[in-house]
């Protein structure tokens, strides 16, 4: 088979490899879509994050759609044929995170494209049964690879506890603001804004019904929007300290975006407003929740797709977003006869 392979700080080739094989719990699956996401892309740039570094060559994405193509001896979840969404980590499923139910904290955690686990822009994967989800016919292979930053939204929500009548700031309108604006409406929030300085990215939030400050031009605090929940995807520092002088009293803030190691919070204003700030690691039994929304299209996928690539073109989906500010999520299409 053909894959991507990172060798190098920005440097990706196309290599052969051998098909791998699923072990006795493993399912091999034709990779069908894959979107770049921007972790992807600061691996390609910089060769690491924070203390994740690639030392050898890498196989990049994790944003995965495929068909079954072979089961190992003791799968049962699925069947040979099936086109399916792929949960890129697999736990070790012992340790007290997996127990507790926070498997996405497992400290053995084994994830697509982080190093030095390969990820998926490659025509093979292998992936514990566990992990892989049959989904419905109604869902396209693009939108099926988008379930992942989908997945993302929603553990957002969940950590926010977003509910009816909530007023939701969406901090950056990148593929996970925008999944992450819609997943507030969905689980009942009253208003949602979408802040960001892309204009093109704002429009496309308007789109799919939020609302949107255009923080170029208008500052958070000049918008008069006092949100109960910020879901800061953007980020950048100065960004989200603006955005956290917003929050309402006895709001919440759940830090999504990976930016800085450090950020300096008003810590005034988190203790006199008694405000919750969490952090956000992935997420944790979100596929059933994302397959149902995203089939009953109350969740637009498709739309965020701005471009497809052949396997040899992944370096140009990397690199898309930095040469066009119209560009939200692109997606590699590793069969060799993808458009």
């Amino acid at each position: 088979m053909r894959a991507a392979v990172l060798e190098d700080v920005r440097r990706v080739v196309l290599q052969e490899r051998s098909v791998p094989q699923p072990g006795p719990l493993e399912v091999q699956i034709k990779v069908l879509a894959v979107g770049v996401c921007g972790s992807d892309v600061h691996f390609y740039e910089h060769g690491r994050i924070q203390d994740l570094v690639v030392e050898k060559p890498l196989v990049l994405g994790h944003e995965v759609s495929g068909v079954v193509t072979a089961l190992g001896s003791a799968v049962s979840r699925v069947d040979v044929g099936q086109r399916v969404a792929l949960e890129p980590g697999v736990p070790d499923f012992t340790c007290a995170e997996c127990r507790a139910g926070r498997y996405n904290l497992c400290p053995r955690m084994r994830f697509f494209a982080t190093p030095p686990v390969d990820g998926a822009f490659a025509e093979y994967v292998v992936l514990h049964e566990a992990m892989t989800y049959p989904v419905p016919d109604q869902l396209t292979d693009d939108a099926t690879a988008l379930l992942e930053p989908l997945s993302v939204g929603i553990w957002a929500s969940q950590k926010a506890r977003v509910t009816t009548g909530d007023r939701v700031l969406v901090n950056g309108a990148g593929p996970i603001g925008l999944l992450a604006a819609q997943v507030a409406r969905v689980f009942g929030a009253s208003e949602v804004v979408v802040a960001d300085v892309n204009t093109e990215r704002l429009g496309v939030a308007d789109s799919l019904g939020a609302d949107t400050v255009d923080v170029g031009t208008t500052g958070l605090a000049a918008s008069g929007f006092e949100p109960t929940v910020l879901l800061e995807c953007s980020g950048n520092v100065p960004a989200t300290v603006a955005a956290v002088r917003t929050v309402a009293r006895a709001g919440r803030v759940v830090l999504v975006g990976m930016g800085a190691d450090e950020v300096p919070l008003p810590l005034s204003k988190v203790q006199q407003y008694e405000l919750e700030v969490t952090g956000t690691f992935r997420y944790a039994n979100t596929w059933p929740t994302a397959i149902d929304l995203a089939a009953t299209e109350r969740v637009a996928l498709d739309p965020l797709v701005t471009g497809h690539y052949r396997l040899d073109q992944v370096e140009d989906a990397l690199t898309s977003a930095s040469h066009d500010p119209s560009v939200i999520k692109s997606v590699v299409l590793p069969p060799r006869l993808s458009p």
